[in-house]
């Protein structure tokens, strides 16, 4: 018998295999969600101009990427970003979000927004700080 190979996953593939684990996930843990919210700021060209990517995970919203371009900095579109998806995560009754920045991206940003720094792992990338945030939700 051959033994399996270690291959490169396409796109689909990839998804196929967050999904079996999310089932894996359900079976430990009930009423578990796993739900995608992606959010983004178009110009007037119908250019993306800003964006959120994050998933929410049970009682938990995870932002993956809050993007600003360049040219649109400093003018409020990632606090808008935060914000809304501060309002959907406790629409979807979530407990806290969690995040994840390193030292030459935006740590300042999220502690004022009050983020608080559950982690910091020092030279990830060699020189730089990698800090993850949490921030938990009041949802009176």
């Amino acid at each position: 018998m051959n033994s399996p190979t270690i291959l490169s996953s396409t796109n689909d593939e990839s998804n196929d295999v967050r999904k079996k684990l999310i089932a894996f996930n359900s079976r430990h843990v009930p009423n578990g969600i796993y739900e995608e919210v992606n959010l983004c700021i178009k110009n007037d060209k119908e250019e993306i101009i800003a964006g959120l990517n994050s998933a929410i995970c049970w009682n938990w919203m995870e932002i993956d990427i809050l993007w600003v371009s360049d040219d649109h900095r400093g003018q409020g579109y990632g606090k808008r970003l935060l914000e809304k998806a501060e309002q959907v995560a406790i629409q979807n009754n979530c407990d806290f979000i969690k995040l994840n920045t390193f030292s030459f991206q935006a740590p300042e940003f999220y502690k004022k927004y009050g983020y608080k720094v559950i982690a910091i792992i020092e030279d990830a990338p060699t020189g730089y700080k990698h800090y993850y945030f949490k921030k938990d939700l009041n949802r009176q």
